[in-house]
């Protein structure tokens, strides 16, 4: 499953992981809202027409009944959930003094809460396999304040402490729950929200995608509990370095 997959990012990973020969279920809030380019059944089509299986699930990752409901279909209709990639994020910019109670709940819903039930719904499927691979996709504003990006990056900040406490309990059943951080990626929406920028040297969702495709390759043993960063000049396309120890 990868959520957020209408477009961007989690668009890129879904057609990486297609092209890898695994079932993919694109996972979209809504076919389109008019405001970007893209949809779930796009990127189904698209992975079809290049030889690829995938179906499309309509969900709503703030809506804890619809994530537990799209969770359970997937690993009903499926009989088995290996993976499971979360690309979804409300990005709100704004000074302290202007931000909402309203416009902090929504965010945190989406990226905090939904992170949160998706977890737990997916690792109840996996715990029984003893296997799997949950990632969350984060952002360099967890760990770096700038002017304007309090509740975005506080909310990517709780999210990423959240990843760090999931995996140390998720370890002994063989299910890793891990981030990735893509870095900047020239997506469709960043082309239209940031119109006229140089983008020469920035990767495209497809460089990044290539790097969650081999991680998820890798044994849970390996991959829980850690931070993945995009780093084109790598090796394998990332470098890693580890979240929060027992001890800490």
């Amino acid at each position: 499953m990868v959520f957020g997959a209408s477009r961007g990012i989690g668009k890129g990973i879904a057609l990486a992981i297609a092209a890898a020969g695994t079932h993919v279920v694109v996972v979209a809030r809504a076919q389109g809202d008019g405001r970007y380019p893209g949809s779930a059944s796009d990127t189904v089509d698209e992975i079809r027409a290049a030889g690829g299986s995938a179906s499309a699930l309509a969900c709503d990752i703030s809506d804890p009944v619809n994530v537990r409901d799209a969770v359970d279909t997937t690993g009903r209709e499926h009989g088995t959930l290996d993976v499971v990639i979360n690309s979804t994020v409300h990005i709100s910019y704004g000074e302290l003094a202007n931000i909402t109670a309203d416009e902090w709940d929504s965010t945190y819903a989406v990226n905090v809460r939904g992170p949160f039930v998706l977890t737990k719904a997916a690792c109840e499927v996996m715990r029984r396999q003893r296997s799997g691979h949950i990632i969350h996709l984060t952002g360099a504003a967890a760990r770096h304040a700038h002017l304007g990006n309090v509740l975005t990056g506080s909310s990517k900040a709780a999210l990423e402490r959240f990843v760090a406490g999931a995996a140390a309990e998720t370890r002994p059943y063989g299910v890793s729950v891990s981030l990735f951080d893509p870095g900047r990626v020239r997506t469709e929406r960043a082309e239209i929200l940031q119109a006229g920028t140089d983008w020469t040297g920035i990767a495209v969702p497809g460089d990044v995608a290539a790097a969650v495709v081999h991680i998820i390759s890798l044994p849970s043993t390996s991959t829980n509990g850690q931070r993945f960063s995009y780093d084109g000049s790598a090796a394998r396309g990332y470098v890693s370095a580890p979240l929060l120890t027992d001890a800490d």
